[in-house]
C-alpha cells in the first residue's frame, strides 16, 4: 500500500510553498503582526492563494472549483502553517465545505463559485461562551438569530458566516443584524471576533446532523495539519540556530543536553505527520473512522506543536524571548490552534467515547 503523496499532490505542495516563500517571509508576517489597531490579513497573499485556486479545492467542479479531496486542502494547511501565513484561509475554508456539503442548489449556486475564486469572503461561528464548540452546546436557533459567538476568524472582514445552530448550519450575510468586536488574541496572525445577533437573518442549510459532524472533523484535521507545519518549521528552525551560534568557541549544536533536547523535538513531530494524513484519508474515504482520528490528530498535534515551540524559544535562549524574534509568532499561532475547536482534553474525550471506552 502507498501511503505517499501522488505526483499532483506533492506539485500542488510545491506551488505553495514557492508562493508563501516569495510572498510570505518572516519580515512580511512580522510587519502585519505588528500593526497598530485591529489586525486583519494579507490581502495579496490570500489573493494569490485565491488565484492559484486554494479555496476551490473542496468546491466540486459544477461549481467552479476542483473537485479534490480533504486531504488535499490539509497539506495545503501545513504549508501555511509551516509559514505562519496571516490570510483568513481557516474559516473561509471551512464555509465553503458547509455549504459544498449541506448546502441547496441554490445555496450552492449563489455562494460556491463566489467562494471558489475568492470574489467573496465566508467564515465560521462555532463556539458559545468560553468552550462551547460542540453541536450540543449551540444555542442559537430559527431564522431569526440572536445570542453570540465567540472566536470568529475575520467575521468582520466576512461577507458570509456560516452558523452553527441548535438546528443545524444556516448562512448569515454581511449587513444582517449583527456587530464584531475582534478579540485582542494572542496570534495575530489570525484574528478572531466576538459576534453578538441580534434577530439577525438567517437562511438555515438543509443538510442534517452529519454534515455538522463532518464539518467539525474537517475543523480538526485542517488544525492537526496546520500544527504539523508548525512545529515541522520550529524543528528546522531550532536546529540551524544550533549549529550557528557559539559559545565557548564552539556551536551549541555540539552541547550534549541541547542535542537531546532537538532530537526529543523532531521525535515528537515527525510521526505526527502520519495522524494528520490518516484522520484527511479516513474523512475521504474511511466515514466510520474519520470523527475518532480527527479529535485524535487534533488532540495529539496540537499539544505537540504548543510544547514544541516551547523548546524552542529554549533553544534559542535570550533571543527567543523577544518579540521581534519568530519564535513568538510559531508560540502564539500554536495557542489558538490549541484553543480553536476545543482543548486536547476535549478531544481526547471524544475519541474515547467513539471508541466505546
Amino acid at each position: 500500500m502507498n501511503f505517499l503523496l501522488a505526483e499532483d499532490q506533492l506539485a500542488l505542495v510545491d506551488s505553495v510553498t514557492n508562493l508563501l516563500r516569495d510572498k510570505c517571509d518572516p519580515l512580511r508576517v512580522h510587519k502585519i503582526f505588528d500593526t497598530p489597531g485591529d489586525a486583519q490579513f494579507d490581502a495579496e497573499l490570500w489573493s494569490a492563494l485565491c488565484a492559484m485556486g486554494v479555496p476551490a479545492i473542496m468546491v466540486p467542479e459544477e461549481h467552479d472549483g476542483l473537485g479534490l479531496e480533504l486531504v488535499d486542502l490539509a497539506i495545503v494547511a501545513e504549508a501555511l502553517g509551516k509559514a505562519v501565513a496571516p490570510v483568513p484561509f481557516l474559516g473561509h475554508a471551512l464555509a465553503t465545505l458547509a455549504i459544498a456539503l449541506g448546502g441547496s442548489e441554490a445555496q450552492k449556486g449563489k455562494w460556491l463559485p463566489r467562494l471558489a475564486s475568492g470574489e467573496a469572503l465566508a467564515t465560521v461561528a462555532f463556539c458559545e461562551g468560553k468552550s462551547g464548540w460542540m453541536p450540543d452546546a449551540w444555542t442559537l436557533s430559527g431564522t431569526s438569530l440572536s445570542g453570540v459567538k465567540t472566536l470568529v476568524p475575520n467575521a468582520a472582514e466576512a461577507e458570509l458566516i456560516v452558523i452553527g445552530t441548535a438546528d443545524g448550519l444556516a448562512l448569515v450575510e454581511k449587513g444582517a443584524a449583527y456587530s464584531c468586536v475582534r478579540i485582542d488574541s494572542a496570534d495575530r496572525t489570525r484574528p478572531v471576533d466576538t459576534v453578538t445577533f441580534d434577530g439577525a437573518a438567517a437562511d438555515p442549510l438543509p443538510g442534517d446532523a452529519q454534515v455538522v459532524t463532518r464539518l467539525m472533523d474537517a475543523a480538526a484535521v485542517l488544525l492537526a495539519a496546520d500544527s504539523f507545519g508548525g512545529a515541522d518549521h520550529c524543528v528546522t528552525m531550532s536546529v540551524e540556530y544550533a549549529k550557528l551560534r557559539e559559545q565557548y568557541g564552539q556551536p551549541i549544536a555540539g552541547f550534549q543536553g541541547l542535542r537531546y533536547q532537538l532530537v526529543e523535538m523532531a521525535l515528537a513531530t515527525e510521526p505526527s505527520r502520519g495522524l494528520y494524513w490518516y484522520a484527511a484519508h479516513a474523512w475521504d474515504a474511511i466515514p466510520d473512522k474519520a470523527s475518532h482520528a480527527a479529535s485524535q490528530a487534533k488532540a495529539h498535534l496540537a499539544d505537540t506543536y504548543l510544547q514544541v515551540t516551547r523548546d524552542t524559544v529554549e533553544a534559542h535562549g535570550g533571543i527567543g524571548f523577544t518579540w521581534e524574534h519568530d519564535t513568538h509568532l510559531y508560540m502564539k499561532r500554536a495557542m489558538l490552534n490549541w484553543a480553536w475547536l476545543g482543548s486536547p482534553s476535549r478531544h481526547r474525550l471524544r475519541a474515547a467515547d467513539l471508541a466505546g471506552w
